[in-house]
C-alpha cells in the first residue's frame, strides 16, 4: 500500500493527540489498526518541544527540538518508518503564532534573552512586544507576597526572571501584558513570524522533516493572529515544496477563505456546521427558543447576546490591546469608537493588507460594522476616523486591528456568547450561528460547490464544544421540542441551581449520557466560567462552585434514571443522525478527518473532556458502535480507491418522504444516501413510496452487500441501516 505523491492531499486523516503518556512509539503501534481502518495520513498534534507536562503541545518552548516526552527525533523517525510501511503518511500541527511564557521563565531561552537584554537581545525581533515604555509588562503578581532577588534571578513563587531587571516590569495578573498574546492567554506570547529570520528560526526543524519526507502535510494553527497570513502561506509553500497545507481558520456564515492564501483550505469547522444543520429541524426553533427564554430569563435574540458578550470581554480582558490599537489609529479620544467597532465586527479578520487597496469584501465587512458601531456610540465621525485608519491608514494600524479582531471574536463569541445563549446546544459550535436552525439538502449542495476540493472536512476535533455523537443526540430535540420541554421541566422540579446554567446542563447531561459526576461537574464549572455571569476564570466564588458540584451530583443521582430513559428513547433517531452526518462528511468532496476514537460512538464534551485517552483498538460494544465502525472503515477504504477529484452530483429522492433523504454521487463511482429528520419520518409511517434513481450501472451497497440498479425504493435501500454507501461494479467499466 503506497502513499500519495509528495504535495498531494491525503485521502483522509486521523487526528491523534500526543501527550507525555502517548508518544511516537504508541502511534507506531497503531499502524496496522489505522491502515485497516482505511486512514490515509496520521494527523498529529504539535510535535516540537513544549512545557514538559503539557497535554496539548501548543505551548512551544523550543523550536529546535522534537519533543523529548514523545520520543524525540529518533522516536519520530521510527514512527514515520513504521507508518510508511503500512502506507500511512504524516501530517503535523504547527504553531507559528506564539510561544509559551513558561514557569519558570528560563524554560524559553529566546524569551529569557529578551527579558535579560531587552531590545539589544539577538531575539528581540522574535516577539511582538510593545517597547513604548522601554520595558515589557509581565502580568504575574498576585496579592500575597513580593518578588525577591536570589543571586542573578528574581523569584516570585515558581517564576524566575533575570537580574538586573531593566527590561521588564512585573504587574498584576489581572492586567494585560506588554506583548501580543494568544487571545487573553498571557502565558502565550505572540511571535513576529512575518520577519524572515523569525520564520526560519521557528520552522527550520519542521521544514527539515518535510524535506526528508517524514512529514507530508501541515496544519497551521491560528493564522488569524499573524501580521500577514497571505505572506506567511506564500513563504511556507515556497519553503515546504508545496506540501498539502490547511489553515485552522474560522469562517462565519457566507465568509470564504481568501483566494490568495496559499493553502488547500480550512480545518473544516465551516463544513461541520453545515452538516449539523442538515439534521436539525427548523420547525424546532420557535419552541426551543421559547423554552430557553422561559427557563433562563435570557433574550430570544442571539445577536443581543453576542454584542453584550463582546463588550464584556473587551472591558474585562483587552485593555492593553485596545490601548495599543488606539494609540496607532488616532489617540485616546477614539478609544470608545475603537471598542464599538471591534464589538461590531462579525468575523475574525477583514483581510486588509497594508500598501494595497482593501478588497471590496473587506470594505463591506468593516463598513457594515461601522454603521452598527456609530448607532451604538452616537458618534459617527469618530467611528469614521477609526475606519479610515484600519482600512487605509498606517501599516501598524491596519495590522493591529486585524490581529485584535480574532481574539475579541474568540473570547466574546466562542468562549462567552455560546455559553449564554443555547436553545439547542448542537448549534453552539466553533464558527456556528446558534440562531440558524436547519439547512436543506439543496442549500448543502450549493455550499459544497464553493468548497475548495482539498479542504479538510470534520465532525469532531480537539477544540469542538461537543463531540459529533453528542450533537447527533441534541439534533433530535429539534424534532421533539414538546417532549423535551416536559422532560426538562420534570428534572428541574427535582433539582435546580442557577437559571443561567441549568438548561445547558440538562442538554449536555442527556446528550453525553452516561457521564460521571466528576466529568459533568468539570463541564459545568468550565461552562459557568466561560459564561462569566456568576463566576469566571479570574473571579472565583467557592460557595457557587460548591453548590454547582452539588447540582451535578444530585442531577445524576436523582434524575439519572429518567435522563437515561430519555436518551434510550431517542437512541434510534440519534443513531440515524450520527451515521447520516458521518457518511456525508466522509464521502463529500474534501479530505475527511476522523478525530481519535470517533470511529465508534464518543459522547465527549468540551476540552479537556474530549482529549481523554482513547482505548485502542476501538472495539464496538453496541449496535451503534458496530454500525459506525463499519461505516467509517468502509468509507475510508473506498476513499483510498476513488479519484479525489470526482465531482459531487446531487441525487434527488422522489416521493412523499423525499425531504428526509440527503443523497449524492461522486462522479460515476460512488453514491452516499442518508436519512435526515428521522423522528418526523417515523411519525409519517416511514419511507412509503419514496425512491431514488441511481446513476447508470450496477451498484452494490458496501454496508450490506446487496446489489442495486436503477430506481430503488428507499424503504428497501435503507431497511438495515439509515444510510447506504454504494460503489459501481468494476464490470461496468469494461
Amino acid at each position: 500500500m503506497s502513499r500519495p505523491s509528495r504535495g498531494a492531499a491525503p485521502t483522509s486523516t486521523y487526528r491523534l493527540q500526543l501527550t507525555p503518556d502517548f508518544g511516537f512509539a504508541d502511534v507506531a503501534e497503531l499502524a496496522p489498526y489505522l491502515a485497516d481502518l482505511g486512514v490515509g495520513h496520521v494527523y498529529l498534534s504539535p510535535i516540537l518541544q513544549s512545557v514538559p507536562a503539557s497535554r496539548h503541545g501548543y505551548d512551544v518552548t523550543d523550536h529546535s527540538r522534537i519533543r523529548e516526552e514523545f520520543g524525540g527525533a529518533k522516536g519520530l523517525r521510527a514512527m514515520a518508518e513504521r507508518l510508511d510501511a503500512h502506507g500511512l503518511g504524516v501530517v503535523v500541527d504547527i504553531v507559528p503564532n506564539h510561544m509559551t511564557v513558561p514557569v519558570p521563565e528560563s524554560g524559553n531561552a529566546q524569551l529569557w534573552s529578551v527579558l535579560k537584554d531587552g531590545p539589544g537581545s539577538p531575539y528581540a525581533s522574535w516577539f511582538d512586544i510593545d517597547w513604548g515604555s522601554g520595558r515589557v509588562d509581565l502580568p504575574v503578581l498576585g496579592d500575597d507576597r513580593e518578588p525577591y532577588p536570589d543571586g542573578d534571578v528574581l523569584r516570585y513563587h515558581d517564576h524566575e526572571f533575570p537580574l538586573p531587571g531593566d527590561h521588564y516590569r512585573l504587574v498584576s495578573f489581572r492586567k494585560g501584558p506588554g506583548y501580543r498574546r494568544f487571545f487573553d492567554v498571557s502565558s502565550l506570547i505572540g511571535l513576529r513570524v512575518e520577519d524572515p529570520g523569525v520564520f526560519e528560526g521557528t520552522h527550520r526543524v519542521v521544514l527539515a522533516l518535510v524535506e526528508e519526507g517524514l512529514v507530508d502535510g501541515l496544519r497551521v494553527d491560528h493564522p488569524d493572529g499573524l501580521a500577514d497570513p497571505r505572506g506567511y502561506f506564500d513563504r511556507l509553500r515556497e519553503r515546504s515544496g508545496g506540501v498539502w497545507t490547511i489553515a485552522e481558520k474560522i469562517l462565519i456564515r457566507e465568509e470564504r477563505l481568501p483566494d490568495d492564501w496559499a493553502c488547500a483550505g480550512t480545518t473544516g469547522y465551516d463544513v461541520l456546521n453545515r452538516i449539523t444543520g442538515l439534521f436539525v429541524d427548523p420547525a424546532g426553533r420557535e419552541p426551543l427558543v421559547e423554552l430557553f427564554t422561559r427557563l433562563t430569563g435570557g433574550p430570544a435574540d442571539y445577536t443581543t447576546v453576542v454584542r453584550e458578550s463582546k463588550r464584556h470581554v473587551l472591558d474585562l480582558f483587552f485593555g492593553a490591546e485596545i490601548d495599543r490599537l488606539t494609540a496607532v489609529v488616532g489617540g485616546a479620544r477614539l478609544r470608545a469608537a475603537v471598542v464599538e467597532l471591534l464589538a461590531a465586527m462579525p468575523v475574525y479578520r477583514a483581510y486588509a493588507v497594508p500598501g494595497e487597496p482593501p478588497p471590496p469584501e473587506s470594505v463591506e465587512i468593516v463598513e457594515t460594522a461601522a454603521r452598527l458601531a456609530a448607532d451604538r456610540l452616537g458618534d459617527e465621525s469618530a467611528v469614521r476616523e477609526v475606519v479610515e485608519a484600519v482600512l487605509y491608514g498606517t501599516p501598524e494600524a491596519i495590522v493591529r486591528f486585524q490581529q485584535t479582531c480574532g481574539p475579541v471574536m474568540a473570547k466574546g463569541v466562542e468562549d462567552t456568547a455560546l455559553y449564554r445563549w443555547y436553545p439547542l446546544a448542537c448549534l453552539n459550535e466553533v464558527g456556528g450561528e446558534p440562531g440558524d436552525f436547519g439547512m436543506t439538502p439543496a442549500e448543502f449542495h450549493d455550499y459544497c460547490r464553493t468548497l475548495p476540493p482539498e479542504n479538510m472536512t470534520t465532525l469532531s476535533t480537539h477544540d469542538t464544544k461537543r463531540s459529533e455523537d453528542v450533537r447527533a443526540r441534541l439534533a433530535v430535540l429539534s424534532e421533539l421540542p414538546a417532549e423535551w420541554a416536559a422532560a426538562v421541566d420534570g428534572w428541574a422540579a427535582q433539582v435546580s441551581f442557577d437559571p443561567a446554567l441549568d438548561y445547558l446542563g440538562w442538554q449536555n447531561l442527556m446528550a453525553a449520557w452516561p457521564i460521571s459526576a466528576e466529568r459533568f461537574t468539570d463541564y459545568l464549572l468550565k461552562a459557568a466560567r466561560e459564561a462569566k455571569t456568576s463566576v469566571s476564570w479570574i473571579d472565583s466564588d467557592p460557595g457557587y462552585e460548591r453548590d454547582l458540584r452539588g447540582f451535578a451530583e444530585r442531577a445524576i443521582s436523582e434524575c439519572g434514571p429518567s435522563v437515561a430513559a430519555f436518551a434510550a428513547k431517542i437512541e434510534p433517531h440519534a443513531m440515524a443522525n450520527s451515521l447520516g452526518q458521518k457518511i456525508v462528511q466522509l464521502m463529500m468532496p474534501g479530505v475527511p478527518d476522523v478525530y481519535q476514537g470517533n470511529e465508534i460512538t464518543d459522547f465527549s464534551l468540551v476540552d479537556p473532556d474530549n482529549r481523554r485517552p482513547v482505548a485502542f483498538p476501538c472495539v464496538p460494544v453496541s449496535a451503534w458502535d458496530s454500525a459506525k465502525l463499519l461505516l467509517t472503515r468502509t468509507a475510508l477504504n473506498l476513499r483510498r480507491r476513488l479519484d479525489p477529484g470526482l465531482p459531487q452530483e446531487p441525487l434527488a429522492a422522489q416521493g412523499d418522504a423525499a425531504a428526509h433523504a440527503i443523497a449524492f454521487a461522486r462522479g460515476t463511482r460512488a453514491v452516499a444516501v442518508a436519512t435526515r429528520l428521522p423522528v418526523r419520518l417515523a411519525a409519517r409511517g416511514g419511507w412509503g413510496n419514496t425512491w431514488i434513481t441511481l446513476p447508470h450501472g450496477h451498484w452494490h451497497d458496501l454496508l450490506t452487500g446487496r446489489p442495486h440498479t436503477g430506481r430503488v425504493p428507499l424503504a428497501h435501500l435503507l431497511s438495515q441501516y439509515p444510510v447506504a454507501l454504494l460503489e459501481r461494479d468494476d464490470a461496468d467499466d469494461v
